[in-house]
């Protein structure tokens, strides 16, 4: 959630901010209209209040003094004031609502550093590593989906007629190759990052604190009877492990990694890349999440997470490349995005494994997290940083077709092999 005090104070800075995203003004002007009128109204209420205060303190010394008569008229007065400053009370109360609900509804502001651009055909390639079309064999140009057909890794079938479209189930050792990875994962990170096992049905409030509520409802899974969702990433939980809390600047940064299930109803996707396992209701993943105290040390959270992300998909022996999502492209949420995405040869796509974004304070702004200034002052909120240190589905797709041999069968990369019982090539079951 943005500054409501920097919307107040610099509201053309902020809506040429928001126009980089594509967004217009209407949004900002409508948030200081509300503004301007609850701040009217409460003015009006608490003069009102302080009118009935001056009153009650008249009426005590008119009564003390035997003006009786004089001491009804005004309680007359204070009653009525008493009312209207009531109903003001109420009406600067849904006021606030209003304002909040406006406010949740805007994004983020995109980072200085964001490349200017509308939409994904503008977002900036980095770098890219390990990457050689030509280097691929005809037997690594062969579809995940085929290859899980082949070898029984994957079982669509199963997996539609117990749970619908666009459900996964991985079977022998292609689950277990799952498996692998994000142990592989886990294991890798557990230096520097508190593992921690968050529930995957969250309240409405924890869906807010990360901007993926309201704007978001129709993506998301929500269980009406409880008013319980499912989580669309562990970022969710892991933002709102801080919430309403105050940390010492000193702890700073704090690291989080979970290893969960998460849901997303990939609206508007069907028909889109839904073959094999690159678009599915529920995937696994593994999330490296920080509390950054400001913007410095934020972006240097940022720059490990991708590290991290990188050594992984290196040592899988995959190709990959580093994205710098433009302002157009960003989430909500994000002020600046990197996205990771493999190479994937039987696809012949590159596919999105992790997306390393830094959200500024406007997550933490929304979960009331802050932290006290080493050097004293009044607490300020915190800055977030998350990313995948893999999404497992679309990684896995890729270390299939990139290590399949010609005979057919999968080569274990190595960093996988002793979470794979020592195997070095994997067939059919």
């Amino acid at each position: 959630m943005l500054d409501l005090r920097r919307i107040r104070s610099e509201p053309d800075a902020v809506a040429a901010a928001l126009a980089r995203r594509g967004d217009d003004r209407s949004s900002i002007d409508e948030v200081l209209r509300v503004d301007a009128e609850r701040r009217a109204k409460a003015g009006q209420r608490d003069d009102l209040r302080a009118r009935v205060n001056a009153i009650s303190k008249e009426v005590g010394a008119m009564f003390r003094d035997g003006r009786k008569d004089e001491a009804a008229a005004l309680q007359a007065e204070s009653k009525a004031a008493g009312e209207r400053e009531k109903a003001l009370d109420t009406e600067v109360a849904a006021l606030d609502e209003q304002r909040r609900d406006r406010l949740l509804r805007i994004g983020n502001l995109p980072s200085a550093d964001a490349p200017d651009g509308g939409s994904e055909a503008d977002n900036v390639v980095l770098r890219t590593e390990g990457f050689d079309a030509d280097g691929y064999g005809p037997h690594q140009r062969v579809p995940h989906w085929d290859i899980g057909a082949e070898l029984g890794f994957l079982d669509p079938e199963a997996a539609s007629r117990i749970s619908g479209a666009m459900f996964s189930m991985y079977r022998g050792h292609g689950a277990r190759l799952l498996r692998a990875m994000v142990q592989l994962s886990l294991d890798r990170n557990g230096d520097a990052y508190e593992e921690i096992r968050p529930p995957t049905l969250v309240r409405t409030d924890t869906m807010i604190s990360t901007g993926h509520l309201p704007k978001f409802a129709d993506e998301a899974y929500h269980m009406e009877r409880d008013d319980l969702w499912a989580i669309p990433t562990a970022e969710v939980p892991l933002t709102s492990l801080g919430r309403d809390q105050v940390f010492d600047e000193a702890v700073l940064p704090l690291r989080f990694m979970a290893y969960t299930s998460c849901y997303r109803r990939e609206a508007g996707s069907a028909g889109r890349d839904t073959r094999g396992v690159l678009r599915s209701h529920e995937f696994d993943k593994v999330e490296l999440l920080a509390y950054a105290a400001g913007a410095e040390q934020a972006i240097a959270c940022q720059e490990d997470v991708l590290a991290r992300s990188e050594s992984i998909l290196s040592d899988l022996g995959l190709a990959y490349r580093i994205v710098d999502l433009c302002a157009g492209d960003l989430g909500n949420s994000a002020a600046r995005t990197w996205d990771i995405e493999a190479y994937a040869p039987g696809c012949d796509m590159w596919l999105e494994v992790s997306s390393v974004s830094w959200f500024s304070d406007y997550q933490a702004r929304r979960a009331n997290i802050r932290y006290r200034p080493s050097g004293g002052g009044s607490p300020e909120v915190i800055h977030t940083v998350n990313g995948s240190a893999m999404g497992w589905p679309r990684t896995w797709a890729a270390v299939v077709e990139t290590h399949r041999q010609p005979d057919g069968t999968i080569a274990v990369p190595k960093v996988l092999q002793p979470y794979m019982g020592g195997l070095e090539v994997i067939g059919p079951r």
